[in-house]
């Protein structure tokens, strides 16, 4: 039987994830937990590159060493790009981040292309809808299903952001006329059944061992009834989990804004997104360092909001730093001494912990 608590002792496979008794097809569901006593996960997007997709070990080692604190998983995206395959089980990263005793985090991003602000020409959602792409799904989710180890998985990141082809505007927009619903805009229809259809296929092929996350950004983009960040929640019977990005400024040219400012004034959409109440974990976070030196304090104002006397204590569950340096976009840890010292200062309390607890 599978663990309840994962506590292997080692060093970089200390939070190890269980091996699943024979074949996952023949094993009950497997779903990450929240942690226990009102603790939170501590995670990162480790650095794996500009296309998100280079998983080596050793990137998820330094980022560990840098933080002074094991991650409970490793974050990356499974780009679509024709050049790589298409829609393609991604064994090689998956291992890795396994072989490092984290749990392998899995975004889906049907995307041909890294081009931004238009549809994408192969993916759209209701070609995913109508079934074009089952045959490669299906491979994908076979794969997924004889890994005999927990996945985490989300489809469609941050589709409230037009910077994204999945986002409404490239697949209905304010259209309530073409598709489904005649009550409901079409473009969240779409993401919302598409995401549907990807879960149903995985689980009309026996796959137990996936925990599914909804990603949206804390800001929709654009601002309309059309975009909202709870239209396109596939619903409560489909998604584990709920995940939001929430960043400081990003550009060197920018206004200043707190963590706790910029979700607070989004935190009760976010809260209604799920009616059940799925935890909720900040899945990108970060900010640069400005002329004013004020990410250090950014960074520590940040998760005192999260943590025992914050905010949004207990509502968020887990925490997941990107990191990662893009032109004059500096968001690693290590962007300054001092936003190293601050990060390490604030993920080293007690209630941020490494060790994924799994149901069954």
């Amino acid at each position: 039987m599978l663990l309840a608590l994962i506590t292997m002792a080692g060093s970089c496979k200390k939070n190890v994830q269980p091996e699943l008794p024979g074949d996952s097809a023949d094993s009950a569901k497997v779903k990450l937990l929240p942690p226990p006593d009102n603790k939170i996960y501590h995670a990162a997007f480790p650095d794996f590159g500009g296309t998100e997709d280079v998983v080596t070990s050793g990137r998820i080692k330094e980022f560990e060493t840098l933080a002074g604190k094991d991650i409970v998983w490793a974050y990356f995206s499974n780009n679509w790009l024709p050049e790589t395959g298409g829609i393609v089980f991604p064994r090689q990263a998956v291992q890795v981040i396994h072989s490092q005793g984290k749990v392998p985090f899995i975004r889906m991003m049907p995307r041909s292309n890294f081009d931004e602000g238009g549809p994408d020409p192969i993916y759209t959602m209701q070609k995913i809808i109508s079934g074009d792409f089952d045959v490669e799904l299906k491979r994908w989710a076979l794969e997924a299903k004889h890994t005999p180890f927990p996945l985490l998985v989300e489809f469609g990141t941050e589709v409230n952001g037009d910077w994204f082809p999945w986002n409404g505007t490239y697949n209905g927009g304010d259209s309530k006329t073409e598709y489904g619903m005649p009550s409901k805009y079409d473009g969240m229809e779409r993401f919302r059944d598409a995401y549907r259809h990807i879960i149903k296929l995985f689980r009309n092929v026996g796959v137990r061992n996936i925990t599914w996350f909804y990603h949206c950004d804390v800001y929709s983009s654009p601002e309309t009834e059309w975009n909202t960040k709870a239209g396109y929640y596939p619903g409560d019977d489909y998604i584990d989990w709920i995940g939001v990005s929430v960043y400081g400024l990003q550009e060197p040219e920018g206004d200043w804004r707190e963590f706790e400012e910029t979700l607070s004034g989004e935190w009760e959409k976010i809260l209604k997104i799920s009616p059940g109440g799925k935890p909720i974990a900040i899945l990108e976070w970060g900010t640069i360092d400005n002329n004013l030196g004020q990410k250090p304090q950014w960074i520590l104002n940040a998760v005192n909001s999260i943590k025992p006397g914050g905010k949004f204590f207990p509502e968020i569950k887990a925490i997941s730093y990107w990191n990662e340096n893009f032109g004059d976009t500096r968001l690693r840890i290590d962007s300054s001494p001092e936003s190293l010292a601050a990060y390490k200062q604030a993920v080293s309390d007690e209630v941020f912990v490494s060790d994924a607890v799994f149901s069954k």
